[in-house]
């Protein structure tokens, strides 16, 4: 049996031909990296490859990092091994990694959406004979509508709190999320104001080419008719915070969601005290993991985070080669489990 191109090891998903890891969880002298959520992008590698639209991003997140983007399906060498990246429409510079070596080809999927967004390129099926694939959302309950029709939603939400004179505060992770937020809503509701740590991330999608509606810090504004009508988009960590005090003493002066695909659990809104729920994710739902990996033409498949059993026991009643890998990635939507490292942004905002 040929060497698999993909191992496990304590630092990570490891690639004993190229001697380099695929987003690993600790520090490594070469690591690929798929994309910049913090669980994938972590600090501490002496060098890291990643896809050229993910660059001011991951500078914003991971600082002085020695870093070699390229563009999304050149080939590079390492140790005899081709690497290329491909988009996974997760987020801004998200990508799939190709490995190629002696005839074989794998690919890494790390995280990934079939759904439409603006502000990442799409997902590209990528042909190969072992594909490992994320199941953030492996369950048969996750199934998303369409995003415009989610959109919607919101715009009517906000659109209800500005005639009512009630802020709209709309909680979601600062990266990845508020920027699909921000480009799909209907901005002329009325004005739309950010948590410092949403608008460094912000700034780092204007740097990368990006345009967006109109939007200010909520720091920038007193003025409590511009706040009455406002949008604002906040992460997960800001609710309950005293950072809320300047939309009203007591919720008469806000109405707050949360959008993320973990809404669709009913008991998880009901957990968090919100005035709503959107079920919005920046991760393939069920039939989206299926037609990814059917896609793939992959002979094997291995799981890793999120509902890996379920899915390999689906694939193994379905006739597919499937197995699974621990890894240490984590979910940066899940209310839940949000980091708390955007509740602060770079000037201390609370």
């Amino acid at each position: 049996m040929a060497a698999a191109l993909i191992v496990t090891r304590p630092e990570g998903l490891y690639c004993p031909q190229g001697d380099f890891y695929v987003d690993p969880w600790r520090p490594v002298e070469r690591a690929v990296i798929t994309h910049a959520h913090s669980d994938h992008a972590r600090i501490g590698h002496a060098h890291c490859l990643a896809a050229a639209p993910a660059e001011h991003v991951l500078r914003t997140r991971l600082g002085a990092v020695s870093l070699q983007p390229i563009q999304y399906h050149e080939r590079v060498s390492i140790n005899g091994v081709s690497v290329s990246l491909h988009p996974a429409g997760h987020v801004l510079g998200s990508a799939q990694v190709r490995l190629e070596f002696g005839g074989r080809v794998w690919v890494v999927s790390g995280d990934y959406k079939l759904d439409p967004d603006p502000t990442c390129a799409p997902f590209e099926p990528v042909r190969c004979e072992v594909f490992i694939t994320e199941s953030t959302f492996g369950l048969p309950i996750f199934r998303w509508q369409p995003p415009a029709a989610v959109f919607a939603e919101i715009n009517a939400w906000w659109a209800r709190n500005a005639a009512a004179g009630r802020t709209s505060v709309l909680f979601c992770y600062a990266f990845g999320k508020a920027q699909r937020i921000l480009a799909s809503v209907d901005a002329s509701v009325g004005p739309i104001l950010c948590h410092g740590a949403v608008a460094r991330l912000n700034e780092s999608y204007a740097a990368s080419g990006h345009a967006s509606a109109p939007w200010r810090r909520v720091i920038e504004v007193d003025d409590p008719a511009i706040l009455a009508r406002a949008l604002v988009l906040a992460p997960p960590s800001a609710q309950g915070s005293p950072w809320l005090r300047r939309f009203g003493g007591d919720r008469d002066g806000y109405s707050d969601a949360f959008a993320s695909g973990w809404m669709q659990v009913r008991g998880t809104r009901r957990r968090r005290a919100l005035d709503r729920g959107f079920v919005l994710s920046d991760h393939a739902d069920w039939p989206g993991l299926h037609k990814a990996i059917t896609e793939s033409g992959a002979e094997r498949i291995i799981v890793t985070h999120g509902y890996a059993p379920v899915v390999v026991r689906w694939l193994a009643e379905q006739g597919r080669s499937a197995e699974a890998f621990a890894t240490e990635f984590g979910d940066e939507e899940n209310p839940d489990t949000a980091q708390a490292e955007d509740v602060v942004d770079e000037q201390g905002e609370r």
